[in-house]
Protein backbone atom coordinates (compact mmCIF):
# COMPACT_ATOMS: atom_id res chain seq x y z
CA UNK A 1 0.00 0.00 0.00
CA UNK A 2 1.54 3.61 -0.93
CA UNK A 3 1.83 5.68 1.92
CA UNK A 4 -0.16 9.13 2.38
CA UNK A 5 1.12 12.27 3.22
CA UNK A 6 0.21 13.92 5.83
CA UNK A 7 -1.23 16.99 4.40
CA UNK A 8 -1.96 20.95 6.45
CA UNK A 9 -3.92 23.35 4.34
CA UNK A 10 -3.00 26.70 5.34
CA UNK A 11 -5.88 29.99 4.70
CA UNK A 12 -3.85 33.46 4.34
CA UNK A 13 -2.28 35.74 2.51
CA UNK A 14 0.28 35.84 0.37
CA UNK A 15 4.19 37.27 1.33
CA UNK A 16 6.20 37.60 -1.78
CA UNK A 17 9.30 38.39 0.13
CA UNK A 18 8.65 35.04 1.62
CA UNK A 19 9.30 35.55 5.12
CA UNK A 20 5.55 35.61 6.21
CA UNK A 21 1.58 33.95 4.68
CA UNK A 22 1.72 31.23 2.61
CA UNK A 23 5.29 31.39 1.86
CA UNK A 24 6.47 30.66 5.42
CA UNK A 25 3.47 27.88 6.17
CA UNK A 26 4.58 26.04 3.17
CA UNK A 27 8.06 26.76 3.83
CA UNK A 28 7.35 25.27 7.65
CA UNK A 29 5.01 22.59 6.79
CA UNK A 30 8.18 20.88 4.31
CA UNK A 31 10.90 21.49 7.22
CA UNK A 32 8.33 19.26 9.36
CA UNK A 33 7.62 16.38 7.04
CA UNK A 34 4.15 17.73 5.87
CA UNK A 35 2.57 18.32 2.64
CA UNK A 36 1.42 22.19 2.21
CA UNK A 37 -2.15 22.56 0.45
CA UNK A 38 -2.81 26.70 0.12
CA UNK A 39 -6.01 29.05 -0.17
CA UNK A 40 -4.97 32.38 -0.45
CA UNK A 41 -7.26 35.45 1.23
CA UNK A 42 -5.17 38.26 -0.20
CA UNK A 43 -2.31 38.79 -2.54
CA UNK A 44 0.00 41.64 -0.68
CA UNK A 45 3.25 44.09 -1.85
CA UNK A 46 5.67 44.08 1.01
CA UNK A 47 9.48 43.81 1.84
CA UNK A 48 11.44 43.31 5.42
CA UNK A 49 10.41 46.44 5.67
CA UNK A 50 7.45 46.30 5.77
CA UNK A 51 4.13 45.67 3.87
CA UNK A 52 3.42 48.51 1.03
CA UNK A 53 -0.52 47.62 -0.03
CA UNK A 54 -3.22 44.83 0.20
CA UNK A 55 -5.37 43.11 -2.16
CA UNK A 56 -8.03 41.08 -0.78
CA UNK A 57 -9.24 37.89 -3.00
CA UNK A 58 -12.79 37.64 -3.54
CA UNK A 59 -15.20 35.04 -1.95
CA UNK A 60 -15.79 33.13 -4.91
CA UNK A 61 -11.98 32.90 -5.58
CA UNK A 62 -11.76 31.63 -2.33
CA UNK A 63 -14.42 29.27 -2.36
CA UNK A 64 -12.86 27.50 -5.28
CA UNK A 65 -9.63 27.35 -3.53
CA UNK A 66 -10.97 25.34 -1.49
CA UNK A 67 -13.72 23.21 -2.57
CA UNK A 68 -11.41 22.77 -5.49
CA UNK A 69 -8.93 20.85 -2.65
CA UNK A 70 -10.99 19.32 0.15
CA UNK A 71 -12.54 17.98 -2.86
CA UNK A 72 -9.77 15.90 -3.82
CA UNK A 73 -7.44 15.88 -1.02
CA UNK A 74 -8.07 14.81 3.13
CA UNK A 75 -6.50 17.08 4.82
CA UNK A 76 -5.37 16.43 8.11
CA UNK A 77 -4.44 19.87 9.84
CA UNK A 78 -5.79 23.90 8.60
CA UNK A 79 -4.14 26.90 9.66
CA UNK A 80 -5.84 29.75 9.56
CA UNK A 81 -3.78 33.08 8.87
CA UNK A 82 -4.40 36.75 7.41
CA UNK A 83 -8.24 36.62 6.12
CA UNK A 84 -8.27 40.76 5.83
CA UNK A 85 -11.94 41.17 6.09
CA UNK A 86 -15.19 40.50 7.15
CA UNK A 87 -16.41 38.68 3.45
CA UNK A 88 -13.38 36.35 4.10
CA UNK A 89 -14.10 35.38 7.68
CA UNK A 90 -17.57 34.48 7.00
CA UNK A 91 -16.60 32.55 3.76
CA UNK A 92 -13.67 30.50 5.81
CA UNK A 93 -16.09 30.31 8.32
CA UNK A 94 -18.30 28.44 6.28
CA UNK A 95 -16.09 26.35 4.15
CA UNK A 96 -14.47 25.24 7.54
CA UNK A 97 -17.76 23.40 8.22
CA UNK A 98 -17.99 21.32 4.75
CA UNK A 99 -14.88 19.50 5.92
CA UNK A 100 -14.63 15.88 6.36
CA UNK A 101 -13.24 14.42 9.18
CA UNK A 102 -13.20 17.31 11.95
CA UNK A 103 -9.39 18.02 11.50
CA UNK A 104 -7.76 20.51 13.94
CA UNK A 105 -8.34 23.71 12.92
CA UNK A 106 -6.01 26.56 14.38
CA UNK A 107 -6.35 29.86 13.76
CA UNK A 108 -3.52 32.42 14.17
CA UNK A 109 -5.30 36.31 14.88
CA UNK A 110 -3.57 38.07 12.31
CA UNK A 111 -4.91 41.75 13.47
CA UNK A 112 -1.75 43.49 12.03
CA UNK A 113 1.84 43.74 10.38
CA UNK A 114 4.66 43.21 12.53
CA UNK A 115 5.66 46.80 11.55
CA UNK A 116 2.16 47.85 13.24
CA UNK A 117 -0.39 48.24 9.98
CA UNK A 118 -3.46 47.22 10.74
CA UNK A 119 -4.57 43.79 8.44
CA UNK A 120 -7.91 43.18 9.57
CA UNK A 121 -10.98 46.39 9.90
CA UNK A 122 -11.65 46.61 13.58
CA UNK A 123 -15.14 45.98 12.72
CA UNK A 124 -14.34 42.50 11.79
CA UNK A 125 -12.60 41.78 15.11
CA UNK A 126 -16.00 41.02 16.86
CA UNK A 127 -16.82 38.63 13.53
CA UNK A 128 -14.07 36.50 14.05
CA UNK A 129 -14.66 35.96 17.42
CA UNK A 130 -18.46 34.54 16.86
CA UNK A 131 -18.20 32.91 13.20
CA UNK A 132 -14.04 31.15 13.79
CA UNK A 133 -13.50 31.06 17.45
CA UNK A 134 -15.98 28.57 17.47
CA UNK A 135 -14.35 26.50 15.09
CA UNK A 136 -11.22 26.29 16.53
CA UNK A 137 -8.56 23.99 17.96
CA UNK A 138 -6.59 26.57 19.39
CA UNK A 139 -6.11 29.98 18.62
CA UNK A 140 -2.60 32.18 18.89
CA UNK A 141 -2.89 35.49 19.99
CA UNK A 142 0.38 37.47 20.82
CA UNK A 143 -0.32 40.37 23.45
CA UNK A 144 -1.43 43.09 22.00
CA UNK A 145 -3.61 40.80 19.97
CA UNK A 146 -5.12 39.70 23.15
CA UNK A 147 -5.80 43.19 24.42
CA UNK A 148 -7.41 43.89 21.15
CA UNK A 149 -9.83 41.08 21.41
CA UNK A 150 -10.45 41.02 25.23
CA UNK A 151 -10.89 45.09 25.04
CA UNK A 152 -8.36 45.75 27.46
CA UNK A 153 -6.75 48.97 27.64
CA UNK A 154 -3.03 47.60 27.64
CA UNK A 155 -1.67 44.11 26.60
CA UNK A 156 -1.81 41.94 30.10
CA UNK A 157 1.69 41.89 31.53
CA UNK A 158 1.35 40.08 34.24
CA UNK A 159 1.32 35.89 34.69
CA UNK A 160 -2.43 36.34 36.71
CA UNK A 161 -3.71 39.03 33.66
CA UNK A 162 -2.59 36.94 31.44
CA UNK A 163 -4.28 33.40 32.40
CA UNK A 164 -7.23 35.99 32.93
CA UNK A 165 -7.33 37.12 29.67
CA UNK A 166 -6.73 33.21 28.32
CA UNK A 167 -9.64 32.53 30.52
CA UNK A 168 -12.08 35.03 28.50
CA UNK A 169 -10.67 34.01 25.14
CA UNK A 170 -11.73 30.67 25.63
CA UNK A 171 -15.57 31.80 26.53
CA UNK A 172 -15.56 32.26 22.83
CA UNK A 173 -15.77 28.99 22.21
CA UNK A 174 -12.00 28.36 21.64
CA UNK A 175 -10.88 24.76 22.23
CA UNK A 176 -7.87 26.29 23.31
CA UNK A 177 -6.18 29.69 23.83
CA UNK A 178 -2.15 30.07 23.19
CA UNK A 179 -1.28 33.75 24.76
CA UNK A 180 1.98 33.90 22.68
CA UNK A 181 4.25 36.38 25.53
CA UNK A 182 7.28 37.47 22.46
CA UNK A 183 6.12 40.65 23.11
CA UNK A 184 6.49 41.01 26.99
CA UNK A 185 9.14 42.27 28.04
CA UNK A 186 12.65 40.94 30.34
CA UNK A 187 14.84 38.57 28.85
CA UNK A 188 12.21 35.81 28.67
CA UNK A 189 9.59 34.62 26.36
CA UNK A 190 6.65 33.21 28.34
CA UNK A 191 3.88 31.74 26.24
CA UNK A 192 0.36 30.19 28.30
CA UNK A 193 -1.52 27.31 26.73
CA UNK A 194 -5.01 27.10 28.50
CA UNK A 195 -6.26 23.82 27.55
CA UNK A 196 -8.62 20.88 28.87
CA UNK A 197 -8.82 23.24 32.05
CA UNK A 198 -5.07 23.24 32.67
CA UNK A 199 -2.58 26.13 32.35
CA UNK A 200 0.40 24.98 30.87
CA UNK A 201 3.44 27.85 30.56
CA UNK A 202 6.07 27.34 28.03
CA UNK A 203 9.32 29.82 29.07
CA UNK A 204 12.17 30.31 27.13
CA UNK A 205 14.97 32.53 26.75
CA UNK A 206 14.54 35.50 24.06
CA UNK A 207 16.86 35.63 21.10
CA UNK A 208 17.96 38.57 20.08
CA UNK A 209 18.06 39.09 16.36
CA UNK A 210 16.60 41.45 13.80
CA UNK A 211 15.36 38.51 11.83
CA UNK A 212 11.71 38.11 13.44
CA UNK A 213 9.46 38.52 10.01
CA UNK A 214 7.07 35.97 10.36
CA UNK A 215 7.75 34.41 13.73
CA UNK A 216 3.67 34.36 14.67
CA UNK A 217 3.05 32.76 11.16
CA UNK A 218 5.49 30.40 11.43
CA UNK A 219 4.49 29.38 15.38
CA UNK A 220 0.96 28.71 14.57
CA UNK A 221 1.96 26.35 11.04
CA UNK A 222 4.20 24.39 13.40
CA UNK A 223 1.68 23.76 15.72
CA UNK A 224 -0.45 22.76 13.00
CA UNK A 225 1.92 20.51 11.35
CA UNK A 226 2.78 18.82 14.54
CA UNK A 227 -1.19 18.65 15.28
CA UNK A 228 -1.66 16.98 11.62
CA UNK A 229 0.77 14.29 12.94
CA UNK A 230 -1.13 13.76 15.98
CA UNK A 231 0.52 15.27 18.69
CA UNK A 232 -1.60 16.48 21.44
CA UNK A 233 -2.02 20.26 21.65
CA UNK A 234 0.26 20.77 24.61
CA UNK A 235 2.89 18.50 23.18
CA UNK A 236 2.57 20.44 19.87
CA UNK A 237 2.55 23.65 21.16
CA UNK A 238 6.24 22.65 22.81
CA UNK A 239 7.47 21.22 19.71
CA UNK A 240 6.48 23.84 17.90
CA UNK A 241 8.34 26.22 20.26
CA UNK A 242 11.57 24.14 20.13
CA UNK A 243 11.28 24.55 16.08
CA UNK A 244 10.65 28.35 15.86
CA UNK A 245 13.29 29.18 18.63
CA UNK A 246 15.94 26.62 16.26
CA UNK A 247 14.86 28.64 13.03
CA UNK A 248 15.31 32.40 15.43
CA UNK A 249 18.52 30.76 16.03
CA UNK A 250 19.79 29.82 12.67
CA UNK A 251 17.60 32.44 10.74
CA UNK A 252 19.94 35.46 13.14
CA UNK A 253 23.25 34.42 10.77
CA UNK A 254 21.68 35.75 7.36
CA UNK A 255 21.05 39.11 5.64
CA UNK A 256 18.28 39.46 3.90
CA UNK A 257 16.61 43.09 2.80
CA UNK A 258 17.20 46.09 4.31
CA UNK A 259 14.71 45.41 7.34
CA UNK A 260 13.32 42.63 9.73
CA UNK A 261 14.79 39.52 7.72
CA UNK A 262 12.87 35.83 8.20
CA UNK A 263 13.88 33.55 10.56
CA UNK A 264 15.27 30.20 8.85
CA UNK A 265 12.28 27.43 8.28
CA UNK A 266 14.20 25.43 6.83
CA UNK A 267 16.96 24.72 9.00
CA UNK A 268 17.13 21.33 10.37
CA UNK A 269 17.46 20.44 5.76
CA UNK A 270 20.34 23.09 5.20
CA UNK A 271 23.19 20.85 6.64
Amino acid sequence: MKKCYTTVLTIAGSDGSGGAGIQADIKTFAALECFGLSVITALTAQNTIGVRSVYPVDEKCITEQFRSISEDIAIDAVKIGMLGSTSAIKTVASLIKELQGNPPVIVDTVLASSGGRPLLPPEAIPLMKKELFPLASLITPNLPETALLTGMKEPPATQEAIESAAVQLLETGAAAVLVKGGHGEGEECHDCLLYDNSFFWFSSKKIITGNTHGTGCTLSAAIAAFMAREESIDSAVGMAKEYINEALQAGAAYNLGNGCGPLHHLHRLWL
